[in-house]
């Protein structure tokens, strides 16, 4: 009995098993829609990537094909919950099933906030949002530039807006404004703007306008992508960031020189109101026009005050030209006075002058007087003198050692003229001197 049931069960081949169980996923599941997150995640050179998804009691092995990368929604990574949408199917050769993926999505706005405060955190920690990298708005830029998608009511409203309030020209790049395309069409158009020179064929804008409708978290994500973060912060033109509703907030708003909450607040930021400019130059001009005209009575006052403090030009000058006439008919007089002046005192002094030969003869007398006084008194001076001179000659002789040596004296002195007074200590053979008192002789000591 045991037998007949043994042989009652039907028997099938590896192959032939792995493809029923193929065929019945594929039949029971169908297209399915699995919430998980994503681990393992491998590119591989063909194109094709294989990840896994995970919660937290199983895993579940993944695979997007190269045709289905460009058309996934989002970018995958690992960490990141998403919905993966797809088909359930099985692998034979491994005896494993899989989900083929044509689609991704965020699951939920908790995992699309917590991706977006990821970045930013990052990105601040860079100083990508520092204040001091922020640009000033010019006042009334020549040349806009506008990235949005070329159809739709963001471009109508701004290009609206910037016809009422001041005409300016505009330039689209147009861009896809959400997708997982946009991100990189975004960052590639503010990039494009960027880099075009001051002077080449296509203008440079003088601000740029970032824009978009309002949308869910998922429709906004290109605005939270780094890439278009990080061109909006390098963006060497002034950036307006103006994405969603006025409640909406995406990283590329802290990384814009100024955030609008609207496309049309975007454009009211960028142009003045052409009235209002004019109604406040009236003004200004009015103001100026004023100020002028008080300045200018203000100084026409002090002129006049000045004025009244100046003395009587006209009578400074006649009492000048009448000081002028007195001080010449004075001069005129004065001179001919000063030199009858002087010559009276010539005169004086010419009467108190002594004659020349009165002069001579007074001379003549003195020298007369000294003459007599010379010759009286010189000879009896001279003999005063010669008897003076006589008796020092004698005393002067008599203190002499030549008077000594006529009594028969000698003076013995040594080879150096020094006298010599003792004999003691001379030592034997010494040259020595005698000097007499008619001559001297050389000797020697014994």
């Amino acid at each position: 009995m045991n037998e007949s049931l043994v042989q009652n069960v039907p028997e099938f081949s590896v192959s032939e098993v792995a493809h029923a169980v193929k065929r019945t996923l594929e039949g029971a599941f169908g297209r399915v829609r699995i919430r998980g997150e994503i681990t393992e995640l491998k590119k591989y050179p063909s194109g094709h990537i294989y990840l896994s998804l995970k919660d937290e009691g199983a895993k579940l092995r993944g695979i997007i094909w190269k045709s289905a990368v460009g058309k996934l929604g989002l970018a995958p990574e690992n960490g990141v919950e998403v919905i993966a949408i797809g088909r359930i199917t099985s692998y034979p050769e491994r005896s494993e099933y899989q989900l083929i993926i044509e689609r991704l999505e965020y699951a939920g706005a908790g995992a699309l906030l917590a991706r977006i405060e990821a970045l930013r955190a990052k990105l601040t920690a860079e100083g990508l949002f520092e204040s001091h990298h922020k640009r000033a708005i010019p006042m009334l830029p020549r040349i806009i530039g506008v990235v949005s998608s070329a159809s739709g009511a963001v471009i109508q409203d701004i290009r609206t807006t910037i016809a009422r309030r001041f005409p300016r020209t505009i330039i689209l790049w147009p861009v896809a404004v959400q997708g997982e395309a946009a991100a990189g069409q975004i960052a590639a158009a503010i990039n494009g703007f960027s880099a075009l020179p001051p002077d080449g064929p296509i203008p440079r804008p003088d601000i740029l306008i970032i824009a978009r409708g309002g949308g869910s978290l998922e429709d906004l994500m290109a605005f939270n992508d780094e890439a278009v973060v990080r061109a909006a912060a390098a963006c060497s033109i002034p950036l307006i960031s103006a994405v969603g509703h006025e409640t909406d907030t995406t990283l590329i708003d802290f990384a814009a020189d100024r955030r609008a909450p609207t496309p049309t607040a975007a454009a009211e930021m960028a142009i003045p109101p052409r009235l209002e400019l004019l109604a406040n130059l009236e003004q200004t001009t009015a103001r100026l026009t004023g100020a002028l005209a008080r300045m200018a009575q203000q100084s026409r006052l002090k002129l006049d005050a000045a004025a009244h403090k100046l003395p009587d030009l006209p009578a400074l000058l006649g009492a000048a030209r009448q000081r002028l006439d007195d001080r010449s008919e004075r001069l005129g007089l004065a001179l001919p006075n000063y030199a009858a002046a002087r010559r009276a005192s010539l005169e004086r002094s010419a009467n108190r002058l002594r004659h020349p030969r009165e002069i001579v003869a007074a001379s003549r007398n003195a020298v007369s007087l000294l003459n007599q006084r010379l010759h009286s008194t010189l000879p009896s001076r001279l003999r005063e003198s010669h008897l003076r001179l006589d008796n020092l000659a004698t005393r002067l002789e008599s203190l002499s050692y030549n008077a000594t040596l006529r009594r028969g004296f000698a003076l013995v002195t040594g080879q150096d003229g020094q006298p010599i007074t003792k004999a003691a200590g001379l030592p034997a053979q010494t040259p020595i001197l005698v000097r007499f008192a008619d001559g001297s002789i050389a000797a020697h000591t014994d």
